[in-house]
Order: C-alpha cells, then structure tokens, then sequence
C-alpha cells in the first residue's frame, strides 16, 4: 500500500539519483586540471562491444595537463585513439604503442567561459528533474488524499517535505556548480 511516508522516501531516492547523475555530468567537464573523470565514461569499440574505457584499461594523470591511459591489452589502442577522437574533447591522442596519452591544452578565456555556460547548463538541467519529480511526487501525494488514504494535513505535511528535500537537493546541486566554476577557472 502507498503511504505518503513510501512516497517521501520514493522522492528522496530519486532526488539522490538526479543529483548523482548531475554531478557525474559535471564531472566530465574539462576544468583547468586534468581528470581521469574526463575520459573514464568514454565507450570504445572493443571487439564490436561499446565498452567504457575505465574497463579496458589504467587511468592516471601524470600531472596536471596530461592523461595517460594504459590499456591491458595493447591491440586495443587503435580503437582508444578513435573514440578519444570521436568523443570531441579538443584533445589529440598520442601512443607509443603501449600507452595513450593526451595533453591538455591551456585553455583560454573564451574556452574558460563556453565550459563555464556548459557547467550552468548541466546544473539547470539537474534542478529541472529535481523539480520535476517534486512536481509527479506532489501529485501522488494528492492522489493518494482523495483517495482517503491519507488526511489533508497529512497530505500537505508531506508536501511540505518534499519541498524541503527539493530545496536541500538543489542547494547541493548549486554547490557542485560552484565547486566546478572555481576548478574551471583554475590556471
């Protein structure tokens, strides 16, 4: 039976996941170091499987402004240089023959900026679905009113909670903006 209590919790749970999901988009934002997060969800074409590359082989950043990837199985290093390529990091890779690496290039101003917008532009998206699932959660919540399972003051008490856990979730969300903003305009 649905109660409003398995409702809040059904909407704290997907929350989590939205907010999951935002940061791990940001993550792949390039920001003024070098990340393993850039590259690791990047599918490669091994032996006709779409395969993540954090599953195929080592990942490290030697230093801030470069990557190395070091596959364990040397053959596939081809298929790794081409979905480098095709992922569209402005990034060229460089093998020699054991291990890929890729050189960061310093980014300017007008670069800086384009990520900046692209970061805002996850972090919205990530509140839209917050928002987005306290609006469906909201109408359960009534739903399950007038249906009399639950009484009115009950109903708007749960609302008013999943008010709170939307605005909790979306200050998380805007503190990982923040915490991306200052990485992007590191030098």
């Amino acid at each position: 039976m649905v109660t409003a209590q398995s409702l809040l919790k059904e909407a704290e749970s997907k929350m989590k996941k939205a907010e999951e999901i935002t940061v791990q988009e940001l993550s792949r934002i390039r920001g003024g170091r070098a990340q393993t997060a850039m590259v690791e969800g990047i599918k490669v074409d091994y032996y006709g499987t779409p395969t993540p590359l954090k599953q195929l082989a080592g990942i490290t950043t030697p230093d801030p402004r470069s990557i190395t990837i070091q596959p364990w199985d040397p053959s596939a290093i081809a298929e790794i240089e081409k979905a480098i390529l095709k992922a569209g990091l402005g990034m060229t890779p460089q093998n020699d023959g054991k291990v890929v690496r890729l050189n960061l290039p310093a980014l300017t101003k007008e670069r800086r900026d384009e990520m900046i917008k692209l970061a805002r532009k996850v972090a919205e998206d990530g509140r839209v679905s917050i928002r987005a699932i306290r609006r469906d959660e909201n109408e359960s919540v009534k739903k399950i009113e007038k249906e009399g399972v639950v009484a009115e003051d009950e109903s708007r008490k749960t609302q008013e909670q999943v008010q709170k856990l939307t605005d909790r979730f979306i200050v998380e969300i805007d503190k990982h903006l923040k915490q991306k903003e200052i990485e992007i305009q590191e030098v």
